[in-house]
C-alpha cells in the first residue's frame, strides 16, 4: 500500500499537475477581445490601416511636447522590441496643425530606433474624436485630444485587453506614463498577440501540406 502511494506521488501527480497546467495554456492563451470591428481609418491621402496589422494605437493630441515622454517610453519598451514583427505597427492619431511637432518627434525617436513602423495619422478634431469613440473604452480624451493610453488592435480590427484585471477589471488600453505597467503588462500582451498568429500560421501551413 505505501509503495502504490508513493509511486502516486512520484509519477501520477506530477503527470496530472503538467496536463493540468498544459490545459490551462491552451484555454487562457488568447488575449480578451474587448471591442469588434473598429472602423477602418479613412484619412485622406494617408495610407494608413488597422486590416491585416497589429497595431498600438495613441493618441498624442496638440500638446506633442507634453507627450514626448510617453511616445519615448512606449518606444523604448515596447517598439523596439516588436517592431521587426511583419505586420507590427505603432499608430499615432494627431490632430491637424501638428505636422512640425511630430515631424520633431520623429526625428527625436530616429536618434533612439529605426521610426519605419512609427506612423502617423493627421486629423480633425472631430475625427480624432470619432476614432477614439470607436474603441467604446471607459477612457476620455484629455481637451488637448490626447491620452497616455495605448491600445492593442488586432488584424481583423478588434480591440483586445484584459478582462480580469487585478486592478482595473476590464483592462481596454495601457498607460505609457507607467514603464511599470509598459514592461509587467502590456509586452505580456503584445506577446499573446503574436504568439496567437504564429500559432495561426503554423495551423494554417500545416493543413495546406496535408
Amino acid at each position: 500500500m505505501k509503495k502504490t502511494f508513493v509511486l502516486v506521488v512520484l509519477f501520477i501527480l506530477p503527470i496530472v499537475a503538467y496536463l493540468f497546467f498544459a490545459s490551462g495554456v491552451n484555454n487562457f492563451g488568447k488575449l480578451p477581445t474587448l471591442t469588434e470591428g473598429i472602423k477602418e481609418l479613412n484619412a485622406e491621402g494617408q495610407d494608413v490601416r488597422f486590416t491585416d496589422n497589429i497595431t498600438i494605437l495613441g493618441f498624442l493630441g496638440y500638446d506633442i511636447a507634453l507627450k514626448k515622454g510617453n511616445a519615448f517610453n512606449l518606444n523604448q519598451k515596447i517598439y523596439k522590441r516588436f517592431y521587426e514583427f511583419k505586420d507590427f505597427q505603432c499608430v499615432m492619431i494627431v490632430p491637424k496643425g501638428t505636422e512640425d511637432k511630430v515631424a520633431e518627434l520623429k526625428k527625436e525617436l530616429a536618434d533612439l530606433a529605426d521610426v519605419r513602423k512609427w506612423r502617423f495619422v493627421f486629423a480633425d478634431p472631430q475625427m480624432v474624436r470619432q476614432i477614439f469613440g470607436n474603441l467604446g473604452t471607459n477612457l476620455m480624451l484629455d481637451k488637448n485630444l490626447g491620452t497616455p493610453y495605448v491600445f492593442i488592435i488586432d488584424k481583423e480590427r478588434n480591440l483586445r485587453g484584459r478582462t480580469a484585471d487585478e486592478e482595473e477589471g476590464t483592462k481596454y488600453g495601457f498607460n505609457t506614463n507607467s514603464v511599470a505597467e509598459l514592461n509587467n503588462k502590456m509586452e505580456d500582451d503584445v506577446k499573446v498577440i503574436l504568439a496567437e498568429y504564429r500559432l495561426a500560421l503554423k495551423k494554417n501551413n500545416a493543413n495546406r501540406a496535408k
